[in-house]
C-alpha cells in the first residue's frame, strides 16, 4: 500500500510540474472601428521607439508647429505599417526563443493485466524514457540561426523606419514647396486678373483692340490651370502625409516652412560609403540573414548523419520480475542522407551572398548618381536665380514702357509669363535638391556631412 501511495505522489508531482509551465488563454476581440488620431496631441511620443539619434533628441517647437524632423518623429512612433512591422519583430523573437529551448524527452508507459493469472502473477508494466540525441546535436546551429533571424527582423524594422522617415520628410518638403508655389501662382493670378480687367475695360471703351486683351486673358487662364493642378497635388500629398502619420484624413497638420540648403561636403559623403556595411540597417540585416543561413547550412550537414535516439527502460512482467534496460534506435542514411536539404541550404546561402554584393554595388551607384544630380541642379539653380533677377529688373522697366504705350500688351504679357516660369523653375529645382538630400541621408544614415564653417561646396 505504501508503494502505491508513493507512485501516486510521483505521478501527481510530474503532472503538476507539467501544468506549471503551461500558458493560459486570454481572449482579445477585434476592434469595431478605426482609431486614427484626431490631432497631433493624441499621438503619444515614445522615444524608445526612435533609433536615429537626431530624431530621438528632437524637441518640438512651442505652439505645436511641426518642422521636418517633428513630422519624422510622429511618423516613426505612429505609422501603421511600422506598428505591424514591430509585431512581426515580436514574432521573430518568439521564434528565436522557441528555437533556443532544448527538446523535450519522451516518456512512454504501458500496463498489461493478465487474464488467467496463476498464483504469484501480477500486472505487467513498461516505462521508457527516451531522448533524441541528434536534436541536441543540431540545437546550437538551430538556436544560432533563429537568433540571427530575429536580429535580421530587427534590422529590417530599422530600415523600414528609415524609409518611413524619408517618406515623411519628402512629403513635408513637397507641401512646403507647393505652398510657396501656390503663393507665387496666386500673386501672378491677381496680377494677370488686374491686367485683364484693365485691358477689357479699355477695350469696352474703344481704347484698345482685341489683340491687346487676348494675351492677358491667356496668361490668366494658364495661371488658373496651374493653380487647379497644384490644388489637386497638395490634396494628395496632404492625405498621404496624414495616412503616414496615422492621423485622421480631416486633420490639418500645423506644418512650418523651415527648409535649408547648407553646402554639402561631397568628399565626406564619398568617404562614408566605406562605412555602409556597418551603418546601413538593410545591409546589416543581410549580414544577419547570411549568418542565419550559414548556420542552417551547418545544421543540414549535421543532419546527414544517422538519427540516434537513446532510451532507458524499467519493466515488470506478469511473474513479478523487474528488469532495467536501455534501447537505441538508429536511422541508416542510405537513400536520403539529407543531401537534398544540404543542396537547398547551400544554394540559398550562395543567393544571399550575391544579394549582399548587389546591394553594396547599388548603394555606391545611387550615392554617386545623387551627387551628380546635386551638382547639376545646384548649377541650374544658380543660373535660374540669376536669370530671375534679370527678368525682374526687366519687368520693372517694361512695365513703365507698357504704361507709356512704348511696347504692346503681348510683349509685356510674354515677359510676365517668363517671370512666372522662372519662379516656378526655381521652386522646383529647390524641391528637387531637397528631395535628393533626403535620399542621400537615407542611403548613408544619420546627418549629411556639411562643409565646415559654411564654406563653398555642393
Amino acid at each position: 500500500m505504501r508503494v502505491v501511495t508513493s507512485k501516486r505522489i510521483f505521478f501527481i508531482a510530474i503532472w503538476l510540474l507539467v501544468l506549471s509551465g503551461c500558458a493560459s488563454y486570454q481572449a482579445k476581440p477585434l476592434p469595431g472601428g478605426e482609431n486614427l488620431a484626431r490631432s497631433v496631441a493624441d499621438i503619444r511620443i515614445d522615444r524608445d521607439l526612435i533609433a536615429l539619434p537626431q530624431l530621438k533628441a528632437h524637441a518640438f517647437a512651442e505652439g505645436g508647429v511641426l518642422d521636418m524632423d517633428g513630422v519624422a518623429v510622429l511618423a516613426v512612433v505612429n505609422n501603421p505599417d511600422l506598428k505591424l512591422a514591430r509585431a512581426d519583430a515580436r514574432i521573430a523573437h518568439a521564434q528565436a526563443f522557441a528555437a533556443g529551448l532544448l527538446p523535450d524527452p519522451t516518456l512512454s508507459l504501458t500496463r498489461d493485466f493478465p487474464q488467467n493469472g496463476g498464483p504469484g502473477s501480477s500486472s505487467a508494466f513498461n516505462a521508457n524514457l527516451g531522448f533524441d540525441l541528434n536534436a541536441l546535436l543540431r540545437h546550437p546551429s538551430d538556436s544560432k540561426a533563429a537568433e540571427l533571424d530575429a536580429r535580421k527582423t530587427d534590422l529590417n524594422l530599422l530600415w523600414q523606419e528609415w524609409q518611413v522617415v524619408a517618406r515623411a520628410r519628402a512629403l513635408y518638403i513637397r507641401q512646403v514647396q507647393d505652398r510657396r508655389l501656390m503663393q507665387v501662382l496666386q500673386d501672378n493670378r491677381t496680377l494677370f486678373a488686374d491686367r485683364y480687367q484693365r485691358t477689357q475695360t479699355a477695350l469696352d471703351r474703344g481704347l484698345l483692340t482685341l489683340d491687346a486683351v487676348t494675351p492677358q486673358l491667356s496668361a490668366l487662364q494658364d495661371t488658373q490651370r496651374q493653380i487647379h493642378d497644384l490644388e489637386r497635388q497638395i490634396n494628395t500629398d496632404s492625405h498621404d502625409l496624414n495616412a503616414l502619420l496615422g492621423v485622421a484624413p480631416e486633420v490639418q497638420l500645423p506644418l512650418g516652412d523651415a527648409l535649408a540648403l547648407p553646402p554639402l561636403d561631397e568628399a565626406a559623403v564619398l568617404a562614408a560609403l566605406s562605412q555602409l556595411p556597418a551603418r546601413r540597417p538593410d545591409l546589416m540585416a543581410l549580414q544577419s540573414g547570411y549568418g542565419a543561413e550559414d548556420a542552417r547550412y551547418r545544421a543540414a550537414i549535421l543532419g546527414q548523419f544517422p538519427t540516434f535516439t537513446v532510451g532507458f527502460t524499467r519493466a515488470r512482467d506478469t511473474s513479478h520480475v523487474y528488469t532495467n534496460g536501455f534501447g537505441i534506435s538508429l536511422s541508416l542514411p542510405i537513400f536520403n542522407g539529407n543531401r537534398g536539404n544540404i543542396a537547398i541550404e547551400q544554394a540559398t546561402r550562395d543567393k544571399l551572398h550575391e544579394d549582399y554584393q548587389g546591394r553594396l554595388n547599388a548603394a555606391s551607384s545611387d550615392v554617386h548618381r545623387l551627387l551628380d544630380e546635386q551638382r547639376i541642379n545646384l548649377r541650374q539653380l544658380q543660373e535660374t536665380e540669376q536669370g530671375l533677377k534679370r527678368l525682374m529688373q526687366a519687368a520693372v522697366q517694361w512695365r513703365r514702357a507698357f504704361e507709356m504705350r512704348q511696347i504692346d500688351a503681348l510683349a509685356y504679357a510674354n515677359l510676365q509669363a517668363s517671370v512666372l516660369a522662372k519662379q516656378i523653375e526655381k521652386i522646383n529645382l529647390e524641391q528637387a535638391i531637397l528631395l535628393q538630400r533626403v535620399a542621400l541621408q537615407t542611403l548613408l544614415g544619420g546627418e549629411l556631412p556639411q562643409v565646415p564653417n559654411g564654406g563653398n561646396g555642393s
